[in-house]
């Protein structure tokens, strides 16, 4: 599951936009009653997506061609901020543009073929993916953290063409060039470093384009304009297929719940600085990539990026360009706040503090709530599968229910479903959470039964997340029903990381599980039982992992049984009772 939080649209809030934008609503209802009304910003009427009735916002752009195509307007004003580098939304397009002929004319790209994004938050990625999907091709945003083997997965599985990397993901992937059907870019190697055979520098590829216009190709709102991939059940990371009418109609709903709580909720005092987003989440996660990334874009608002995270260099940040909404994991406000500097910096452009990815401890609601002058906090409930859209809750609603991850808007569907009978549960009673709208996936890349799994014909996707709604519609969770382990908003598969723990040599039998850790949320732990005669180090195994895993999927905790692990009569292993074994364990000692 990836979460999410609201973000800021100064779109429709701007002086000559319609007056019922503006107008205070007594309500949270009215407010979005009025912005999604005949004629307003948000309006909304029937559609059918793959057979199913959705309700579709009429105003969103019908591809991120036409989405890039409304930035243009924006001119010189600045679009990203990198370390030192400024970027205006002109000199960001014409690089975009110059990127697209490249694509298309240097290597073939048609609409439909995949074309991999590998590297850190550098504005390249940000190039990469419009230039992808402007021509109507398909981004593959590979995780950065990804090892040799990964990548390798990930390249072969989506059938990407061309791979877009940075110096590190170049030295990731080499090993793999003899083997792969993929062209690669290389982006930010300085001339002085030697490149692999039949590896190009971006600035040779871009540069002889410079100038030119975006290449006339026609993208269907239902085309897939992306892959993001995402760690569930299975051994791999399942490629999530979402087209570029779901992604803009799930960035329209970001926009409409942040303006409707405006109207509803006024903010403390009013807010004298120009919307500006900061950018502490990785691009190939679809939290940075659509209510950060493209909503700042949307809005025509400044995207502050950093090189990692950092809560000092983010507080240097949030003072220097006045930073307004800061959308990450509850592990990055809880650095944010404990960090030194915190006290002695400037943080009163801050408007909206929170985001995501695991649920935020309710003390962490109310001191975020009573540190910042102007900021309030908010959490969101999204996931890959959804573009990051589903219930939101901020402000006054949150402090009054901070167990609580919101409500929805009217283009998504909740309900609660019983596990055993399917059918809906009465208010207040524990169920599997099921979304149904325009923003949601079209299926698990070339994986029909897990598609088929999780997104039933009549268009509800199974969450695999436990919760309950209460009489005003607010969604609380509770548990997960599926095995991940949710670490500072990073998913990890149990499964994937159990078959990797399976092949070292001393393993006999193994459970991953999470356990409550008070920065990140969750962090990976594995019980082992040893092969018989076996004596198995922990610092060895996680040494193990570490070869063939990214380092986020490292255990960091490890324990050693004499005995086999807890199974049922039917021998299923049971990793929720050992699960919380351990974990009262943990707080005991």
């Amino acid at each position: 599951m990836d979460s999410v939080g609201p973000f800021a649209y100064t779109g429709p809030m701007t002086p000559d936009a319609p007056s019922e934008t503006r107008a205070p609503a007594a309500t949270w209802e009215q407010a979005l009653a009025t912005l999604t009304a005949p004629g307003a910003a948000f309006e909304l009427v029937d559609g059918e997506i793959r057979g199913v009735p959705v309700k579709l916002f009429r105003n969103a752009p019908p591809s991120l061609r036409e989405f890039l195509a409304a930035a243009r307007a924006k001119g010189d004003a600045t679009w990203l901020v990198y370390e030192n580098e400024r970027w205006s939304f002109a000199d960001g397009l014409a690089r975009i543009d110059a990127l697209a002929n490249a694509l298309v004319r240097t290597f073939g790209v048609k609409p439909g073929d995949r074309v991999a994004i590998a590297m850190r938050n550098y504005p390249e990625w940000i190039f990469s993916y419009f230039a992808v999907t402007a021509i109507g091709a398909v981004a593959v945003g590979v995780n950065a953290w990804w090892t040799t083997e990964e990548l390798d997965y990930g390249l072969r599985d989506s059938g990407s063409r061309v791979l877009l990397a940075d110096h590190e993901r170049i030295e990731r992937v080499t090993p793999l060039l003899g083997a792969l059907d993929v062209q690669v870019v290389a982006v930010r190697c300085h001339a002085s470093v030697a490149l692999p055979p039949g590896v190009v520098r971006y600035e040779d590829v871009v540069e002889p384009f410079a100038g030119a216009a975006p290449p006339e190709v026609k993208v269907d709102p239902d085309a897939d304009a992306m892959i993001l991939y995402t760690s569930g059940t299975t051994a791999h990371p399942k490629g999530v297929v979402s087209t570029h009418r779901a992604i803009l109609q799930s960035l329209f709903a970001f926009a409409c719940r942040a303006i409707a709580n405006v109207v509803a909720r006024p903010p403390k005092e009013p807010h004298p600085y120009p919307t500006c987003y900061i950018l502490i989440v990785p691009l190939f996660h679809v939290t940075g990539l659509v209510p950060v990334m493209l909503g700042a874009t949307l809005g025509g608002n400044k995207l502050v990026m950093m090189y990692k995270w950092s809560p000092e260099r983010a507080l240097e940040l949030i003072e220097r360009e006045r930073v307004t909404t800061f959308v990450g994991v509850p592990t990055q406000s809880h650095d944010l706040l404990e960090s030194p500097k915190f006290a002695t910096t400037d943080t009163s452009s801050l408007q909206s503090v929170g985001g995501g990815g695991a649920a935020a401890p309710t003390a962490l609601v109310k001191r975020i709530e009573s540190s910042f002058q102007r900021g309030r906090p908010n959490i969101g409930y999204g996931m890959t599968e959804t573009n990051a859209f589903g219930p939101g809750n901020t402000g006054d609603d949150y402090v009054r229910k901070p167990a609580s991850t919101g409500r929805v808007v009217p283009i998504c569907e909740i309900r609660v479903v019983d596990q055993v009978s399917g059918k809906p549960a009465p208010t207040g009673e524990v169920g599997e959470v099921c979304f149904r709208g325009p923003h949601l996936f079209r299926g698990y890349w070339n994986k029909p039964k897990e598609t088929a799994d999780v997104l039933a014909g009549d268009g509800w996707l199974r969450t695999g997340d436990l919760g309950y709604l209460d009489d005003e519609g607010f969604l609380f969770l509770v548990d997960r029903a599926k095995d991940i382990v949710l670490r500072a908003g990073e998913n990890i598969s149990c499964s994937e990381v159990e078959n990797v723990v399976y092949a070292f040599p001393d393993t006999y039998e193994c459970a991953a599980f999470g356990l409550p850790h008070e920065r990140l949320g969750e962090e990976l732990a594995v019980a082992v039982y040893p092969k018989p005669g076996h004596t198995l180090d922990p610092e060895a195994l996680k040494r193990h992992v570490g070869q063939h895993l990214a380092a986020f999927k490292v255990p960091s905790r490890v324990f050693v049984f004499d005995e086999p692990l807890p199974r049922n009569a039917s021998g299923k292993l049971l990793r929720r009772a050992l699960r919380d074994q351990l974990a009262a364990s943990a707080t005991a000692s």
